[in-house]
């Protein structure tokens, strides 16, 4: 059981003064307003966790590179950085990634992995970067759901390449087996839960799709690249005569416990299958604009009734303010107009439809409580114990109020983050820790 006392708290989509929040385990069971402080006490305004629903923890490594290129370049070096990764490597640098995530809010992380092999494809014997990657989130406080990805050829019809072999089982058989001996391996712990993703449908024909899903647990939560490049959508449509959004629909692929990725280039038609299917949609912004991949169709998604979520996929910035904010600012340059995301919803798309996708079996908790009725953004009893205060007194913060933070708010602006009612208290190693790794896999002196 963990008790904290915060003087303000983001209830309900309003501002609550003096609230007492009460833990049992990972879960908040009890929020009281106008009470009493005691020893548990934060200063600063205490909002939900972030949910980072698609990070590859690996790309950090490739903060800033790649100007003047298209995605098609990027991802050439992104291959090249993926094969100098060993498990000890892929966890000091995962470990310090995640690190960086906590200080900036977010209290749980999506790893869509596929590095899953030795460079040549030769199998580890036991999971070693499966677990680097778990291990590296225990050790940061951070949730993982481990988004084992199934990843079997270079395009519709095209063999892997000699620098994606470590990516592949070989078949979706291999990949099940692979990802059902996983289970078995992963620690028990609140913080962590084994995922599925199945890489695009450049990587995963639809036959092997409709395998992949079979064979997986009823809620296992699935999560797929869609549309992110307009030659993928190109590809997919002289293979199979659809987009790809249709083929995840005939593959029986798209579900309320399914999240694709970017969504960038939809047709409307797209927009419908995802809402009628109760698909999410994750949206990367600060990366789909340094790789120039475009801009989602957000006010037609949420007209549409889709729940959106934000990751920060290849973290050209560890910032879910940033993220939220760019997902408004950019629906408002298409659209012309200002306020096309209400912040209640920008707040539940960083926090609560993240948890929907990360975990699509976790369904609500009943507690006696005395919380007032919840019809908007912020904590609430059953929800995961994880919260984030944030520091009003940052100059950026005068004089707006916090409910419109996720417009104007910063990482910086974070003083604390609670994950699973326990205090993860900063490092203050996290830069070093980062520049070491990335300095030994770029073949630099630190």
């Amino acid at each position: 059981m963990s008790e904290w006392f915060f003087p303000r708290v983001l209830v309900a989509g309003r501002i609550a003064h003096n609230v007492r929040v009460r833990s049992d385990g990972d879960v908040i069971t009890d929020i009281t307003v106008d009470t009493q402080p005691d020893r548990h006490t934060f200063n600063g305004v205490a909002v939900p966790g972030f949910a980072n629903t698609h990070s590859h923890v690996f790309h950090r490594g490739l903060r800033g590179a790649g100007e003047g290129e298209d995605f098609w370049s990027w991802r050439r070096e992104m291959y090249r950085l993926a094969n100098r990764l060993v498990p000890d490597s892929y966890y000091r640098l995962a470990r310090a990634a995640f690190a960086e995530m906590v200080a900036a809010g977010y209290t749980s992380v999506g790893e869509f992995h596929y590095v899953h092999h030795q460079p040549d494809g030769t199998l580890y014997p036991h999971h070693d970067m499966e677990l680097a990657l778990v291990n590296a989130a225990l050790d940061a406080g951070i949730r993982i759901t481990l988004l084992d990805t199934c990843y079997l050829h270079a395009g519709p019809g095209v063999p892997l390449g000699e620098e994606q072999a470590r990516f592949s089982d070989g078949d979706v058989a291999g990949w099940l087996e692979r990802w059902h001996a996983l289970r078995e391996a992963m620690p028990e712990s609140p913080l962590v839960r084994l995922g599925a993703a199945l890489h695009s449908v450049r990587a995963v024909s639809p036959d092997e799709m409709a395998t992949a899903v079979s064979g997986l647990p009823e809620r296992a939560p699935i999560h797929i690249h869609v549309s992110e490049q307009p030659r993928e959508n190109e590809e997919c449509q002289v293979a199979y005569g659809l987009t790809p959004t249709a083929v995840l629909e005939r593959a029986g692929v798209l579900s309320d416990r399914t999240t694709v990725v970017h969504a960038t280039h939809l047709s409307d038609d797209d927009i419908a299958m995802i809402a009628r299917s109760n698909t999410i949609v994750s949206l990367c912004p600060t990366t789909e604009a340094d790789l120039g991949d475009g801009i989602a169709r957000v006010k037609d998604l949420l007209d549409a009734g889709v729940r959106l979520t934000i990751g920060t996929d290849e973290d050209v910035v560890t910032d879910p303010f940033a993220e939220l904010r760019m997902v408004e600012s950019t629906a408002r340059l298409v659209s012309g107009t200002r306020g096309v995301i209400d912040c209640d919803v920008l707040w539940k798309i960083g926090s609560r439809n993240g948890v929907e996708s990360l975990y699509p079996a976790a369904g609500p908790r009943s507690y006696q409580t005395s919380t007032p009725a919840c019809g908007g953004a912020g904590l609430a009893v059953g929800d995961p114990a994880d919260i984030v205060v944030v520091d009003p007194s940052s100059p950026r913060l005068a004089g707006v109020d916090p409910t419109r933070w996720p417009l104007v708010a910063a990482a910086e602006d974070v003083t604390a983050t609670i994950i699973a009612g326990e205090w993860i208290r900063r490092g203050d190693t996290t830069a070093e820790d980062l520049r070491h790794v990335l300095d030994e896999l770029r073949g630099r002196d630190s």
